[in-house]
């Protein structure tokens, strides 16, 4: 009878896979030994493998690369990095390795960007895409990114309104886009989405407000969808949509030479998980060509936004389980040695379901169980994975510590809960470490940051208003006694 976790693991998917495989019954992650990981640093643990986020770029390149050549398609590709979904600065100098864009969504993004600018990390040949709501402090910023030469910065337009705004504070001339404002799937609470403009409004607002304006140069037709771009009804119907309206301004505009299909393609969520990315890029090409092709206009040049894609898979967090609660005849609950809506916000906010595997124990038998986290919130709990309704993990045994992993963690997981702020009940964020590979593919590891401390949190409370108050005092003191 198979009995042990490793025979669940087996049983109900195809393991091992690319990134995880097994030696002496503890799992490995991209030939990263987990276990003696956690033996040197600790758990709970956050970590970045790196090498993951060029890893991504690349094959996206690939698949768009291969897909231009079969269909002829005389545009360009460029892959551009939405900084919202980490904005970290070792993030960022991976991607950066890879010839990529930026998009922006706030005004601080433009801080980062000219920090990046001048430590040569990008160049004036970058494309900085600006999408999101603007005003005041992100126009300005805006504003002196262009001013100061940067020309390759396009702000996406959201509203009517953000076309003046722009042009009060730009000196000389700028490209923009357009946002299309998507209808959403019928599921969604409402029908369009409050980002962009309509799609019957983008040919009347050109034609108003940019085609007699000497200063302004439309670019690009920016296109995106919630739910992001899978293989159904739904996409391949708001990508048409999208389509007619380009080709309509490409009749009566044209500088418009671009075309953003924006982000959205999904990550890895179970060992089960299953996504021709090949396929979804061939297929893009083929309506974007065809569509240019019987409408008589050149093809344009396509952009992507890729955030999660591009930096979700490269991280993790480890948990020990630290205790076995027996509630009822049925349900079991394994404590973990953290809280799952500080450290992982989108399984309590969304219900997002991530990789979640054993580090250790592979060996043993296997129970059912549901996970809590360390707060008194009802909601700190992980239940199910993403297909399959329970949770199964090695026996909880006091004598035998058990690590458990979750996987592809690296997108936006951070900023939502906070990283370096408050967390919920004063549950502290991890340590956080970075994986990296020597140029002889050697793997090395470095603190990026140790877990949060008691002093900490009360300084961000104001307990220690007290103590620099003191200090300020001893320091005009000191100032005092020197001049007498």
């Amino acid at each position: 009878m198979k009995t042990k976790y490793i025979d669940l693991i087996e049983q109900t998917y195809d393991f091992p896979q690319e990134e995880f495989q097994l030696e002496d019954n503890k799992l490995q992650f991209h030939g990263i030994d987990l276990y003696d990981l956690v033996q040197r640093y600790g758990a709970p643990l956050k970590f970045t493998y790196l090498p993951k986020i060029s890893d991504n770029i690349q094959r996206a390149k690939q698949w768009f690369g291969e897909a231009m050549e079969k269909h002829a398609y005389k545009g360009k590709y460029h892959y551009c990095y939405c900084t919202k979904s980490s904005h970290f600065e070792h993030v960022l100098n991976e991607a950066l390795k890879n010839d990529i864009h930026i998009e922006t969504s706030s005004a601080f993004d433009i801080d980062i960007v000219e920090h990046l600018k001048k430590s040569g990390k990008i160049s004036k040949n970058t494309y900085v895409l600006c999408n999101g709501f603007k005003r005041d402090q992100y126009i300005q910023n805006i504003a002196r990114l262009i001013n100061n030469g940067h020309k390759n910065c396009i702000p996406v337009i959201d509203n009517y309104e953000e076309l003046e705004l722009l042009g009060e504070s730009i000196e000389d001339n700028f490209k923009v886009g357009i946002r299309i404002a998507s209808e959403e799937e019928p599921k969604f609470e409402f029908y369009t989405s409050r980002l962009g403009i309509g799609y019957k409004n983008i040919v009347p607002f050109y034609n108003q407000s940019i085609k007699g304006n000497p200063k302004v140069e439309l670019k690009m037709l920016h296109f995106f969808i919630n739910t992001g771009i899978r293989d159904t009804a739904y996409y391949w119907n708001e990508l048409l949509k999208c389509l007619k309206v380009y080709v309509s301004l490409k009749k009566v505009c044209p500088t418009l030479d671009s075309l953003n299909i924006g982000g959205g393609f999904p990550i890895k969520n179970s060992l089960a998980f299953e996504y021709d990315y090949a396929y979804m890029v061939d297929e893009i090409i083929h309506q974007i060509k065809q569509a240019c092709d019987e409408a008589g206009v050149d093809v344009p040049n396509i952009f992507t936004e890729f955030g999660s894609f591009t930096v979700g898979e490269s991280g993790g967090t480890i948990y020990e389980v630290l205790y076995q609660k027996q509630q009822n005849d049925r349900e079991k609950w394994n404590m973990i040695n953290s809280s799952f809506i500080t450290t992982m916000p989108d399984s309590w906010a969304i219900s997002k379901r991530f990789i979640m595997l054993a580090i250790n124990r592979w060996n043993e038998e296997y129970e059912r169980i549901l996970l809590g986290g360390l707060t008194c919130d009802s909601d700190d709990y992980y239940n199910s994975e993403q297909h399959m309704n329970a949770i199964y993990l090695p026996k909880y045994r006091k004598d035998k510590p058990l690590y458990i992993g979750f996987f592809n963690t690296g997108a936006y997981q951070e900023t939502i809960g906070g990283f370096g702020g408050l967390q919920h009940c004063l549950i502290p964020h991890p340590k956080h470490i970075l994986i990296n590979r020597d140029g002889e593919g050697n793997i090395e590891t470095s603190v990026f940051a140790e877990q949060q401390t008691a002093q900490e949190f009360l300084s961000i409370l104001g307990y220690g208003a007290v103590k620099r108050q003191e200090a300020v005092i001893n320091t005009k003191k000191v100032l005092e006694s020197s001049k007498n």
